[in-house]
């Protein structure tokens, strides 16, 4: 790519977009900036980028922006069948992500994670066993740092951890990791890509260049993920809760690979079966890059989690308080509700996403889930499968603010608030993250009105994770 000679069209100004504007001025490019978002955040980021010689682009003129540029890079929340990037393929120009356009300019070996649920714990926990390893990764990707601003850090002898969510596959064309990880694929993101067999052949994407030279772990014990072993030529390593597998498992109370014990099966100190398996494919991964097994143990000894994920943010008046944001589908909405200790109220609701939530409350039937609040922009549709699964102990409350106060209200002592919502944030926040802080926030309102004395304080931070990536 001859960025000197070419005009690129940036769309999307969130993270990654405003990345890739300046990775792109760094490298001599002429960029327009467009975002048909208004608000503060946006404003902001095209003043600063205006400075390194960006030019915003107004709605009006869009039109004729598109006709003189020569590339579009599209931020991952924009889909890929919005009129702008159809414009642009329709004209036989280029639409590519900021994913790609550091997929063509690393130089350093990739491990690239993806999955509906676990990427953000895997992706975190193996950089922290590479780096136990005295070897440099970085986390990046859709966790973390934009790839683009990694690139110069890496080098050639680092190691990139990239969390590789469904959106940025779809502009995806070049990436050939070297260790390519799927953990599992259960439905999700089905307001964007329509059909839950689309949401599949996006995951397996991520092995469409490996080759020989190259490794694919996969999940033996998901049906979905063990048939892209015959889709792909890449060495496939398996990971497994229930069989003896080539690849990871547990025997005897021990993470094993290869037939090797790794370390004890207790040095995790995140609970719940999701944590084990993140655990197994991120000692796959840390296997094939030559890391010792003190090193790996070591890392899940200290390892605590994620932001955000079945995180304990504090307690008051006998309630605590569980911030589980990024919880943002069913399944790992079903996963927060088996890993958490005692009865909860349950706050359930934001964006829809396009699949049922009747699994869901069957599944709460049997579970510690003693009330549901419901709130957001889905609360209907979720009322709904509610009353159909025969769950009635529910209070629908559209705006955030107040489901979280009336899910303090009804709690008793001892019981939790649990936010895990099962849907996406973007109805009233810009991220699960934003909501997760909001929640915080609440809480500390809460303690103003309704703490019994000056002495109540925030308890420590809980370890037990479950992980989406909304």
């Amino acid at each position: 790519m001859l960025f000197e000679r070419q005009t690129f069209l940036v769309a999307g100004l969130s993270r990654s977009g405003i990345a890739s504007a300046e990775y792109l001025r760094g490298k001599g490019a002429a960029v327009y900036l467009y975002d048909d978002v208004d608000d503060e955040n946006v404003r902001s980021a095209q003043a600063r980028l205006k400075e390194l010689g960006c030019i915003p682009v107004a709605k009006n003129e869009l039109e004729e922006k598109t006709e003189k540029c020569d590339v579009l890079v599209l931020s991952p929340g924009i889909p890929i069948d919005h009129p702008l990037p159809v414009s642009f393929k329709r004209a036989g120009k280029r639409v590519l992500g900021e994913t790609e356009l550091a997929a063509l300019a690393l130089r350093c070996p990739i491990i690239a994670v993806t999955g509906t649920n676990g990427k953000t714990t895997t992706v975190t926990m193996l950089e922290s066993i590479l780096r136990e390893a005295g070897r440099n990764a970085l986390a990046c990707g859709n966790v973390g740092r934009p790839l683009t601003t990694c690139i110069s850090e890496l080098g050639e002898d680092g190691i990139a951890v990239a969390e590789i969510s469904s959106f940025q596959l779809e502009t995806l064309l070049s990436l050939r990791p070297h260790v390519a990880v799927v953990l599992n694929v259960t439905e999700d993101h089905l307001n964007r890509h329509y059909t839950i067999d689309n949401y599949i052949y996006l995951k397996s994407r991520i092995l469409k260049n490996c080759t020989e030279s190259e490794f694919a772990i996969l999940n033996y014990d998901d049906p979905t993920v063990r048939s892209f072993a015959e889709k792909t030529k890449a060495n496939v390593v398996w990971f497994s809760l229930r069989e003896k597998v080539a690849g990871g498992y547990i025997a005897d109370g021990w993470f094993c690979f290869e037939g090797e014990k790794i370390c004890p099966e207790e040095a995790l100190p995140l609970g719940g079966d999701h944590n084990r398996m993140n655990a197994l494919a991120a000692i796959c991964a840390a296997k094939l890059f030559g890391a010792d097994n003190a090193a790996i143990g070591n890392a899940l000894k200290n390892f605590r989690g994620v932001r955000h994920r079945l995180q304990t943010i504090g307690e008051l008046n006998g309630v605590t308080f569980i911030d589980d944001s990024k919880a943002t589908n069913v399944d790992s909405a079903v996963k927060a509700i088996g890993s958490v200790k005692g009865e909860s109220v349950l706050l359930l609701g934001g964006k829809d996403k396009g699949y049922s939530y009747e699994p869901l409350f069957e599944e709460m039937k049997g579970s510690d889930v003693v009330h549901a609040v419901i709130y957001g922009e889905n609360a209907f549709r979720i009322l709904s499968a509610a009353l159909k699964k025969g769950f009635t102990a529910v209070t629908l409350c559209r705006p955030f603010d107040m489901a979280v106060r009336i899910a303090f209200l009804t709690a008793k002592s001892g019981q939790n608030v649990l936010l895990s919502p099962a849907s996406a944030s973007f109805d009233a926040f810009r991220s699960y993250e934003e909501r997760g802080e909001r929640f915080a926030q609440l809480l500390e309102q809460l303690r103003a009105e309704y703490a019994p004395s000056p002495s109540a304080a925030l308890v420590p931070i809980a370890e037990d994770t479950v992980d989406e990536a909304e």
